[in-house]
């Protein structure tokens, strides 16, 4: 059975400058219950809603699967986590999610690498650990809402 496990919509960036420094400090209410997903645009609220350079990459998944116990979205900054959901090789397919409120189609357009800040949010050696698992960037191609828990998947 498939499910969102959790979602991430933060209006700030937390990995910036050099990652031996830490990210900076997650504000409150990042993690949510539910996101409002606009098409073309991503999440409602999130820091690349409505940016140019990200409308491609709008919209993050991954899979729990292939992260350590105890990891969250707050560590690796991906706004969907699921379970149950091969996402990883989804690239140029179109991922639907319905959690209740109707269809959310993501345009799966590439991989979302892992990076070198993983070995300070989660521990050494999790940037490698996550190479070809660090999730998917999807570009939104419907409006819609997305809840944590069960959800009907669709792999067009």
């Amino acid at each position: 059975m498939a499910e969102i496990v959790a979602l991430l919509a933060s209006p700030v960036h937390r990995f910036e400058g050099r990652p031996a420094d830490g990210p900076a400090p997650a504000p409150p209410g990042e993690l949510v219950d539910e996101i409002t997903i606009r098409a073309g645009l991503g999440i409602v609220g999130d820091r690349y809603f409505n940016h140019p350079a990200h409308r491609d990459a709008a919209v993050t998944v991954i899979a729990r699967e292939y992260l350590p116990p105890g990891t969250g979205l707050v560590e690796v900054r991906r706004n969907v986590l699921v379970a149950g959901i091969e996402v990883d090789d989804l690239v140029g397919r179109v991922l639907s999610l319905d959690s209740g409120s109707g269809p959310v189609r993501l345009a799966v357009k590439r991989r979302a690498n892992p990076c070198a800040w993983l070995d300070h949010t989660i521990a050494p050696g999790a940037w490698r650990a996550l190479r070809g698992h660090g999730g998917v960037r999807c570009s939104p191609l419907d409006d819609g809402t997305l809840r944590v828990g069960p959800v009907q998947v669709m792999i067009e």
